[in-house]
């Protein structure tokens, strides 16, 4: 796959992301304070991964490039916190959680890889 196909790949998946969140985020019970507020954390945390990922896809330099993706790993486990505390303190089940969990963590991991990876290239 060329650069571009993969970037463009990735600009889906970082949208489709989004909308998981939006999704589970509008299935919440938001009669409950406590997951009302959290749950705004989580629309926040993680529709900014794919707002981020646009911008790193349109950096000027490496060093913008690597800033931008690490803003997106840094989203992305804020978005698993969120999650976390959805389910542990808010009573959400496992099974509603763990599908976009599983997917921040696989994002995070690719962003982190192409973070070092740029990085590498460049020193």
């Amino acid at each position: 796959m060329e650069a571009e196909d993969r970037k463009q790949a990735l600009r889906t998946r970082t949208k489709a992301f989004a909308g998981m969140v939006i999704r589970f985020f509008m299935s919440l019970d938001k009669q409950r304070e406590e997951i009302r507020v959290i749950g705004r954390q989580l629309i926040r945390s993680g529709t900014s991964v794919a707002a981020n990922y646009r911008e790193a896809s349109r950096s000027r330099s490496n060093e913008e490039f690597v800033s931008k993706i690490d803003i997106c790993s840094q989203e992305a486990d804020e978005t698993q916190l969120w999650l976390e505390l959805l389910r542990d303190e808010c009573g959400i089940t496992s099974s509603m959680i763990d599908p976009i969990w599983k997917e921040s963590d696989e994002l995070i991991r690719i962003f982190v890889t192409m973070s070092k990876n740029t990085k590498s290239r460049t020193s």
